[in-house]
Formats: structure tokens, sequence, C-alpha cells
């Protein structure tokens, strides 16, 4: 259980109407989601927890790995792979694809773009297999990766979200907490790789299959996904004004419908809802107590502006909530993810936005052991 709950705030006002009914072009999906992530607040879902195949939406947790490994340091950009001559002959006519030769050399820069604007299945396995040695190998990091952010209703066989006889599964909820991971911990390198609308590598040039982009104003990808036995699947997200809308269209009959639902529904986010601003980004939320530490708190921050949605024509109260383990024991490095923020707007179902630390705090050493001590005994 989450220990250290303590009330924030809480902001008066006068309730207004009951959630907005979504937009009828969402209907026949079987599979929806629609989340503000600057609250957390779900405004739409279908069947979000429900398992189903994610088709080349699979290749979003493919970039993330890539992310972090970069982020931490493991994985250049400029780092070249080689095409082995297995790969190129099984993947390059494969739907999807760079058209990759035999021997061929590329670089991470490359192979991530190709992931993300072309959903290129051979430059997935290029990766994964250069990098982890084998698609198990990374596979294996995938869903270490989705462990850590509690995806628990995903797993993980494949790089490029091929049919694999269902070991890959996703839910609606876990993709958007990979979506909004992305965003939050890697936002350089997402804007960068993704929402681009055209590839050019090797003399062909080949658009993004996005539904959204350009056509929905502040859309910025994410990534589009087909099998036969997935349908047509889109995770999709767009950001107006500093406040950012993450969706997932499971199962389409069609890629009509598919496109007809995600933009029908990211403009539903924007028009029927409005913000009430709560916290600038990179501002203190809050303090949480720290244990063992050279300091005996540390400032929690978000990532994001942080603000609470509800139907336009509205005010409703809003009760804000602290949620860590607590205390939080030292060492803690800048930008752990140690609490959240729970936003409950009355009517609606509470959200929560990831809290960071906003500073390092060192072990403590034996004098500041005891002085902390002494200063337990004066508090």
């Amino acid at each position: 259980m989450l220990a250290g709950l303590a009330a924030v705030a809480a902001l008066s006002a006068t309730a207004g109407d009951a959630a907005p009914a979504p937009p009828r072009e969402v209907a026949p999906i079987p599979v929806s989601l629609l989340v503000d992530i600057g609250s957390g607040q779900v405004l739409e879902e279908r069947d979000a927890e429900r398992r189903f195949l994610p088709a080349s939406m699979t290749k979003v947790m493919t970039a993330y790995v890539a992310f972090e490994e970069i982020a931490a340091g493991r994985l250049k950009l400029d780092r070249e792979f080689t095409v082995r001559e297995e790969t190129s002959r099984m993947w390059r006519r494969r739907i999807t694809s760079l058209y990759l030769q035999p021997e061929r050399r590329l670089d991470t820069h490359t192979l991530l773009h190709g992931i993300a604007t072309v959903s290129a299945n051979d430059a997935a396995v290029v990766l994964a297999e250069g990098y982890a040695g084998s698609v198990p190998g990374w596979s294996a990091l995938m869903n270490r990766e989705a462990r850590k952010l509690g995806m628990t209703q995903s797993s993980f066989a494949t790089p490029n979200g091929w049919p694999d006889g269902g070991l890959t599964q996703v839910s609606a909820h876990d993709l958007v907490t990979l979506a909004s991971a992305m965003i939050r911990r890697h936002p350089g390198l997402y804007r960068h790789f993704f929402g681009q609308k055209e590839m050019t590598y090797n003399g062909v040039t080949q658009k993004n299959h996005d539904p959204t982009l350009g056509v929905v104003p502040g859309a910025d990808g994410i990534k589009t996904g087909h099998t036969n036995e997935a349908g047509f699947n889109f995770l999709g997200s767009a950001e107006r004004g500093g406040r950012r809308l993450v969706m997932v269209i499971g199962g389409s009959a069609s890629g009509p419908q598919r496109a007809t639902a995600a933009r029908a529904l990211l403009e539903w986010g924007f028009s029927a809802w409005r913000t009430r601003p709560l916290f600038a980004a990179g501002a203190t939320v809050a303090r949480g107590r720290v244990q063992g530490g050279r300091a005996r708190s540390v400032p929690l921050v978000a990532a994001g502006p942080v603000y609470a949605a509800m139907p336009i024509g509205t005010t409703q109260p809003v009760k804000l909530t602290l949620h860590y383990r607590g205390p939080i024991l030292a060492p803690v490095a800048k930008g752990a993810p140690v609490a959240e923020l729970e936003i409950d707007v009355l009517g609606q179902r509470p959200g929560r936005v990831p809290l960071y630390a906003g500073r390092s705090v060192s072990e403590a050493g034996p004098l500041d052991r005891l002085l902390n001590g002494l200063v337990g005994l004066v508090w």
C-alpha cells in the first residue's frame, strides 16, 4: 500500500454537470481510451483493461527501451549496426520496411527514425539483434521496462509486433502508461523521432501512416498498428497550449474508421473539456520526508504543468492528495519518480500525476545523522 498520505489542498467551487458524452465516431470501436496526462484523468474509456494484439504499436516499447538505454549512456545515437543476411531476407519485403540489404550498416538514429516514422519491421529487428544479441534478448528488455512502468496487462515477444501466436499483448491502459512515460522521461527524443510526416532512406521516401498528423492541430504521434488478427489500432497524442492528451483506438474494422474515431476523440478532448491550472512545470508541489539523508526532505515536482480537467461550462470542486512511500530512503536521485499527486474532480474518476525528486539527496554521514537526530528531538 502507499504510505505517507497527506492532503495537499481542496479547492471549493460550484459543482457542474456530469461528463460530456464522447463523440459518436468512437461508438463502434471495441477498445478506446483518452487520458489527459496533465491531470491523469480518464476522459473516455471502453474496455481499457482488456488485453489485445497491438501489431506495430509494439514498436513504441522498442523505441522506449532505446530511449532508456540512450539516457543511461549505454546506447549512442551514432552507434552502427550491421544488417544480418537472415534478417534482410526475412523482413525487407514484409509490409512496412526500409528494404535493408545484407551487410548494410545503419546507426541508431536512422533505425529509430525508421521505426517511428515508417514503422519499419526490419529496422526494429536490426536494432534488437544488434543491441541485445537476439530478438528474445531484446524482448526481455521490453518486458523489464513494462514491469518497471507497472504495465500489468502487457507482454512482449517481438520488437515489431509481427504476429507471434498471441505472445505479444497489451491493454489500452498500459499503452497510455507507456506513452506518458516516454513523453515525460524523454521529451527531447520523443519530439525528435515521433510526429515526422515522412522519411527518406536510400532514395526512397515513405510517409507516416498516422491519421492525425497535419489534420488535428497539435498532433505529434505516436504509432499505428494493423494486422488481420489485430485489426486497425492507434496510439496517438496531441498537445495544445501546454495541455497533452494521449489516446488509444484498438480493434477498428478499417483504416478509415480508425482515422475518423481518432480525430474525433482528440478534438472532443480539447473542445468539450477545460483545465484549471494547479502547478507550473517544475514547481514544487509538496515535500517528501527523507530518511538517512543529508537533507530531511526533498521537493516533489511534476515533469509538466499540472491541472484539473472538467467539462466546459462547469466549475467543480477539486481535491488534491499526495501519495508516496515515506519516508523516502536516501540516497535519492534527482528526477527519480518518488510520489504521485491524486487529482479528484467532483463527478469524475480521480487521476494521478507522477512526481519526481526535485534535487538529489545523498546518504547522511556520521555528523549528518547526529544533527538529524538532534533536530528530530527538537521537532
